[in-house]
């Protein structure tokens, strides 16, 4: 059973201006277990889409999937239980500090108090958050916020990790934390599906990566595997060819 499996995903939206919008339009993937897979594509090309119908917050137009073996459309509960979720739009309780936080999530998801206590000071730990994880989160910075919310989305050890473009707006150290802990997860034997623009970044941490554009997947392989199918040397070249392909093809 693989970790994510995705068929003829659709997602479509009315918009007054543009009628229907296929923001994701018969996406098809499957992730496996140990495995980081990155949705590499530039701004609405339907990376956020994909990933918020796979974490159940929204319901495809058609087709299906299963994350961790359930369904999203009917088993979306049980989705939720072993995933970890991680978007852009997440906010925090200013009020409250990463500790408060904590706690407070991993109660939501039903953890036993003595394994919220052991999981906060290895994330806290992991994410060297010892001096802010008292302090209200309002007054953080925009990197460890970032780690907070990661933090937070992993305290129920979910076995299948989405990300939606996770350093994006970083400094460099708050980054490498990111990347590191993608890493692990990997290691660790999860499942890491996350969406990124940054050529870079796809290129040193994905097993394998999805081009997607005007919510189409146009290849999905490893990077040398992309370099051989487009005879090109670079993820650069790589992501224009194809894409240049699509536009010529669609016009």
């Amino acid at each position: 059973m693989s970790a994510i499996e995705v068929e003829n995903l659709h997602k479509d939206y009315l918009d007054k201006a543009r009628g229907v919008v296929h923001a994701v339009d018969g996406v098809s993937f499957r992730c496996e277990y140990g495995e980081i897979v990155g949705l590499l594509g530039p701004n609405g090309a339907g990376k956020t889409t994909t990933l918020r119908v796979l974490a159940t917050v929204l319901a495809p137009t058609s087709g299906s999937a299963t994350v961790a073996g359930y369904s999203i459309d009917n088993q979306s509960l049980e989705v939720r239980k072993r995933l970890g979720f991680l978007t852009g739009s997440t906010g925090l309780y200013g009020r409250l500090t990463p500790l408060e936080t904590f706690r407070f999530f991993g109660r939501l998801h039903e953890v036993p108090d003595k394994v919220i206590e052991n999981r906060v000071q290895e994330l806290v730990a992991f994410f060297e958050m010892d001096s802010f994880k008292n302090s209200h989160c309002d007054k953080l910075s925009t990197g460890q916020k970032q780690r907070v919310n990661l933090a937070r989305t992993l305290l129920h050890d979910p076995e299948v990790i989405i990300l939606d473009e996770p350093t994006a707006g970083l400094d460099i150290i708050s980054s490498k934390s990111i990347i590191e802990f993608i890493r692990k997860s990997r290691n660790d034997g999860k499942c890491i599906l996350f969406s990124t623009h940054y050529m870079t970044e796809a290129e040193i941490l994905c097993d394998r990566i999805a081009i997607i554009h005007n919510g189409r997947i146009l290849a999905f392989d490893t990077l040398s595997g992309l370099k051989a199918k487009t005879t090109t040397e670079s993820l650069v070249d790589v992501f224009f060819h194809l894409v240049g392909q699509n536009e010529i093809a669609a016009n």
